[in-house]
């Protein structure tokens, strides 16, 4: 039954996926195209070649470090949908501290970071506080906390650090940026992307410590009588999933974006999440949804260059992905879903 459980858990994305795309290719005749070409011309976009490939991973790397966020907090318990407000202050510590401390190279890049690391992270303690000590509503403040991050990097970029006549901060010096990978667009920032999340399974799976902090997630109450710091679980859990958001807006700012302007980090905390969840709070699994919805933003205009469908449609199959898949987990969870499965498996061995 356990084995079942598990298959069925993994089915489920891979079936959301796959109905995602059926219906988009519904679309796609729809509006006069051939879904294959147009599937074809998503998949060349996305990996036709190393630069496509480059573009797909640099755009999946801020994905991955918001997901790891979510999937992090969750897996304590406690949502945690502020991550790109803790993105976004990540950020704007590494650009306060790249274009006014005057430290370049090596020096300047890892104080960067961890301004950056120590930023989210503190952002995230402000819900975890208010959540312990006076019992709010963590998935309310951290979402407001998006906002105020928001606004106050408007207030750097168009006021404090603004960069001339244009609503934007200086570059990250030259020598404090992030080298790009064999010369493709994705930077390092992808590869610490993955030691993090490494780190986050290995954490989460093969450390007495992870193990209690998810024992926290499943049960407050029991793990509590156990004997568990579960105040001490849920504030970590907000301090270090803030991080990683925090070293992802960083990391991007350092590798890819270069300068605070507006729209910046738009979406990411939420796609974060969205991640988490499509991946079922698996590190690693969050790692390859990012790169699968990073590889659907890229192939999308290659698709549009190619048959004319809007990369709307691309937008359309994610967003169909996300219901599928969370509708399909909440189903499978159904005390009814379960009795008929068990039923199967009766007739099964029966037989």
């Amino acid at each position: 039954m356990k084995n079942s459980n598990r298959l069925i858990a993994l089915l489920v994305p891979v079936i959301s996926i796959v109905l995602a795309f059926a219906i988009g290719c519904i679309i796609v005749a729809a509006l006069g195209a051939s879904p294959l070409v147009a599937l074809q011309s998503l998949w060349t976009g996305a990996f036709g070649n190393l630069r496509n490939l480059g573009t797909t991973l640099s755009r999946a790397t801020p994905l991955i470090f918001t997901g790891l966020c979510a999937c992090f907090a969750y897996r304590c318990g406690v949502f945690n949908l502020g991550g790109e407000g803790q993105f976004l202050m990540g950020s704007i510590a590494a650009c306060v501290v790249a274009t006014q401390s005057g430290i370049t190279g090596t020096p300047g890049m890892l104080l960067c970071i961890v301004a950056g690391t120590l930023a989210g992270g503190l952002w995230a303690l402000i819900p975890g506080v208010l959540k312990v000590c006076r019992g709010q509503n963590e998935m309310i403040i951290s979402i407001m906390l998006n906002y105020v991050a928001t606004l106050f990097m408007g207030v750097i970029y168009t006021n404090w650090l603004r960069d001339g006549s244009v609503p934007q901060t200086a570059a990250v010096p030259d020598e404090t940026q992030l080298s790009r990978l064999f010369g493709l667009r994705v930077t390092w920032a992808f590869v610490i992307a993955v030691v993090v999340g490494l780190l986050v399974y290995y954490f989460l799976f093969n450390t007495s410590k992870g193990f209690q902090l998810r024992a926290v997630g499943l049960n407050m109450t029991a793990a509590r009588f156990n004997g568990f710091a579960v105040t001490r679980y849920i504030l970590v859990s907000f301090v270090v999933s803030g991080a990683i958001a925090g070293l992802g807006g960083s990391a991007e700012l350092l590798g890819t974006q270069l300068r605070l302007i507006n729209g910046y980090g738009d979406g990411y905390g939420f796609d974060g999440v969205a991640m988490a969840l499509i991946a079922q709070l698996h590190p690693l699994a969050t790692i390859l949804v990012a790169i699968f919805f990073g590889a659907l933003r890229v192939g999308s205009t290659t698709m549009q260059a190619s048959t004319g469908v809007p990369t709307s449609v691309s937008d359309i199959i994610q967003a169909l992905v996300i219901v599928f898949t969370v509708a399909g987990l909440a189903m499978v969870r159904l005390p009814q879903f379960r009795a008929f499965l068990d039923r199967l498996l009766r007739r099964k061995e029966a037989v």
